[in-house]
């Protein structure tokens, strides 16, 4: 990892915690204010811990995309939860070979930035 690319690792780091420090809940309550507070922490913490040891730049440009679209979400839509995604079931097949491997392919690929590491942590 380049020294620009760390210093952007951390100063996202830093962004989402102080975003996290901020936060207030599009409801105004406090109990639910600190459990999303808390919810970003953790998540925070627990993404940036799995990928510490990614050497990949290719890896490395994926994962700081998909933290600065989650930011841009979360204060977007003042949630701090990953959007859901809904697709039909076999509705992204091909019209010959419905088979359940093509599918599953085509989810993954079709998988929104934001939502990639999602599904690993939770």
């Amino acid at each position: 990892m380049t020294p620009a690319t760390r210093q952007e690792v951390l100063g996202l780091y830093r962004k989402v915690l102080q975003i996290a420090k901020n936060w207030q809940s599009a409801s105004g309550q406090i109990e639910e204010t600190m459990r999303e507070k808390e919810y970003i922490r953790n998540e925070a913490r627990t993404l940036f811990r799995k990928n510490k040891n990614v050497t990949d730049p290719n890896l490395i440009k994926q994962c700081i995309a998909e933290c600065e679209a989650r930011i841009e979400i979360g204060l977007h839509y003042n949630i701090p939860y990953p959007r859901p995604i809904h697709l039909p079931p076999m509705g992204l097949a091909h019209k010959q070979g419905r088979t359940l491997r093509h599918q599953e392919k085509l989810r993954k690929i079709s998988k929104p930035i934001y939502l990639k590491s999602h599904d690993e942590v939770s």
